[in-house]
C-alpha cells in the first residue's frame, strides 16, 4: 500500500488526492496557519478542505457569517472555542460542528497548547480568498 507522499509504482486513481501529514498550500496568519488540503480545480468548487492551526491563546479570524456556504469544523488537536450564533463552546478532540449558512461564527485558541480544527467549506472556492486575508492580517500586526 502506498502511504501519502510516496511515489506509486502505478498511477492514483484520476480525481484522486493524496496528501501526505504536514503538506498542503499553508498560508501564515500570525499565531494562526491555515493549511488547504483540496479546493478550486481540484473539487470544481463544491468542497473546499482545510486544516486551521491555532497557538496558545490566539484569536481567530473575527466574528462572520457566509451568505451561500455551510461550515463544517472538527476539533483534531487541542481544545478550540468556537462562537455559533452568539454563545461560545469550547470543545475538545473528536468534537464536530455544522455551521450553517448565514451562521454567524468564529473560532480561536483560549488555552496554553496549540489547538487544530479540520474544516469543510461547502461549497469550495474559498481558497481564492486566502491572499487578501493573509494580507489583512500581515496590516493588523
Amino acid at each position: 500500500m502506498k502511504k501519502p507522499g510516496e511515489t506509486a509504482a502505478q498511477p492514483v486513481q484520476a480525481g484522486a488526492i493524496v496528501i501526505a501529514p504536514e503538506a498542503g498550500r499553508t498560508y501564515d496568519l500570525g499565531g494562526m496557519r491555515a493549511v488547504f488540503k483540496a479546493d478550486g480545480a481540484e473539487t470544481s468548487d463544491r468542497y473546499s478542505v482545510s486544516e486551521w492551526w491555532l497557538d496558545p491563546h490566539t484569536t481567530g479570524p473575527g466574528a462572520h457569517h457566509h451568505e451561500t456556504n455551510d461550515e463544517i469544523f472538527y476539533v483534531i488537536e487541542g481544545t478550540p472555542s468556537l462562537l455559533i450564533g452568539e454563545e461560545w463552546v469550547t470543545a475538545s478532540r473528536g468534537a464536530f460542528f455544522r455551521i450553517p449558512a448565514g451562521t454567524t461564527h468564529d473560532f480561536e485558541n483560549r488555552t496554553g497548547e496549540r489547538a487544530a480544527l479540520l474544516n469543510f467549506f461547502i461549497p469550495g472556492g474559498f481558497e481564492k480568498n486566502m491572499p487578501a486575508i493573509v494580507e489583512w492580517f500581515r496590516q493588523q500586526t
